[in-house]
């Protein structure tokens, strides 16, 4: 499916959220629409400061196209700045990066709240704040002990999503919305799932189904997430993340995790405190106003132009911060 058709879709979808939102009263600002042809009204530019000139600083991401793209934003555009950049932008998992980061290979680079708090600090999964403030302010408090400083989290999270096909939430699923809603189906114990294989045991994963949902759907294992709702050989998919660009295809529906099973997982940017001195206040600012825009449909279709549309990871970063403004 090509961009256009896709974005025609989501601004479809965003739009019917936006009218249930207004009959219920509220909305949720870390889902927002906006970014990446969100159309949003454009940001002020990135302005070039010479100052800047000679403050290098270092970025590095984890290996999957999310932490490419973002770490391409942040790079892109405190070069837009002036700033003298060094990209570092596959280093391998999180705790790959994490010493990275200690031992100064990197200055910063972003991470999710969740994953920080349970494979750096030792928090257990059960443990962590299923509010997003705080378990960003954990998480902030435990990277100042090691020098590091957590800047402000962005609005999306890219966390764990229970998904299906809009058809079988339609018809198998009697128009559930909530996992809750499935989990009270007379069906609900026949319905297969599809995981992978450590989801069995997690309790952010199949186990917290049994004891926060008090539901045991049939689990299969596999590495797959959308393959096997596609040849209906599952219902339902743990595997899926809430910023996989395949639900901007407008096939899949995903379920509100009402009882809130997984943890929050916002990025953050940690940097490192010399660093921060380094590029000073007006890094800082670039860090956090080019990260604003970046709701969960936004970093859907940034995702997706990578992962469906096969473009490089530099060049959807650029796309963004041109048509948010940031660069002219």
């Amino acid at each position: 499916m090509t961009r256009s058709i896709r974005l025609i879709l989501a601004a479809v979808a965003a739009l019917a959220i936006a009218l249930g939102a207004a009959a219920c009263g509220g909305d949720d600002d870390d889902n927002g629409g906006g970014g990446g042809g969100g159309g949003q009204a454009p940001s002020a530019a990135i302005e070039k400061d010479p100052a800047n000139s000679g403050k290098k600083i270092t970025i590095g991401s984890k290996n999957f196209t999310e932490q490419f793209v973002l770490g391409e934003i942040y790079s892109q555009a405190l070069e837009a700045a002036g700033f003298d950049v060094k990209k570092e932008l596959n280093l391998g998992s999180e705790q790959i990066a994490y010493r990275a980061l200690k031992a100064g290979q990197v200055d910063a680079y972003p991470e999710y709240t969740g994953t920080s708090l349970t494979s750096f600090f030792g928090v257990k999964t059960d443990d962590v704040p299923r509010d997003p403030d705080a378990a960003y302010q954990m998480a902030k408090r435990d990277y100042a002990k090691e020098g590091i400083t957590e800047l402000p989290r962005t609005k999306f999270e890219n966390t764990y999503r229970l998904t299906t096909t809009t058809e079988k939430q339609k018809d198998l699923l009697k128009g559930a919305k909530t996992i809750s809603e499935v989990a009270a189906l007379p069906n609900a114990n026949d319905l297969r799932i599809v995981g992978f294989p450590e989801c069995r045991q997690r309790t952010d994963c199949y186990v917290g189904l049994q004891e926060k949902y008090n539901w045991k759907p049939k689990f299969i294992s596999t590495e797959s997430k959308y393959e096997p709702l596609d040849r209906d050989q599952a219902d339902l998919s743990m595997g899926s993340f809430s910023t996989d660009g395949e639900l901007t295809l407008g096939k899949y529906a995903v379920l509100q995790d009402d009882k809130k099973l997984f943890p929050p997982y916002h990025i953050s940017v940690g940097i490192r405190d010399d660093a921060l001195k380094r590029i000073g206040p007006k890094g800082r600012e670039v860090i956090e106003r080019v990260q604003e825009p970046l709701t969960v449909p936004a970093m859907q279709e940034l995702n997706s132009r990578v992962d469906l549309d096969k473009k490089e990871p530099a060049e959807v970063a650029s796309e963004y911060l041109k048509e948010e403004g940031f660069v002219r």
